[in-house]
């Protein structure tokens, strides 16, 4: 078998900064991360703006898909689809650049074909490392559903949502049919 380079975190923070698509890092390999469809950018855009509505004046700010996550008890560099931070956020300090946050409070992934079984097997095992974090929110492309896994003490426990509101431990409500609105249908 070919040997494979092994980068550090400080050899993938250079390759994000001269490359114009995005990259995950783990265990010293970097992946390019794929493109999403219009129906996968409509939904992040939809959870996106439902969840600033939702915060209100509450201390808490929503990021998209450009602000890159660190698992630092799994070395894991990411950008999911969506997160919220609460408070300040805490910046990696082995990134110079400072474009690497540690502390979310919810993370959302909008799962498509391609990465269905990374993003709720072993990515989510990866994100459930996070000390700050509370939920994950999963949200299915091919039908209306939406998988919250929640941090209750040291357990983390699944609800799914198929229609109607749900509360997120953030105090956000948010509606099934509101996610996954299509004006263009």
């Amino acid at each position: 078998m070919p040997a494979h380079h092994r980068f550090t975190f400080e050899d993938y923070l250079r390759v994000e900064e001269d490359s114009v698509i995005r990259h995950e890092f783990l265990d010293g390999r970097i992946w390019a991360m794929a493109g999403g469809t219009p129906e996968h950018a409509r939904i992040c855009a939809n959870v996106i703006a439902l969840l600033n509505l939702a915060l209100g004046a509450r201390r808490c700010s929503v990021f998209t898909t450009d602000l890159r996550i660190r698992v630092r008890a799994t070395g894991l560099a990411t950008y999911p689809d969506a997160s919220v931070i609460c408070g300040h956020v805490e910046l990696d300090p082995t990134d110079p650049k400072r474009h690497t946050a540690l502390n979310p409070k919810l993370l959302v992934e909008v799962l498509s074909p391609s990465t269905e079984d990374y993003d709720r097997g072993e990515k989510l095992e990866h994100y459930q490392q996070i000390e700050s974090l509370e939920e994950v929110m999963l949200v299915h492309h091919s039908e209306h559903k939406i998988v919250v896994w929640r941090r209750t003490g040291g357990r983390w426990t699944s609800t799914e949502h198929t229609d109607g509101t749900f509360l997120l431990a953030i105090g956000c409500e948010l509606s099934v049919p509101a996610v996954y609105r299509d004006p263009m249908a």
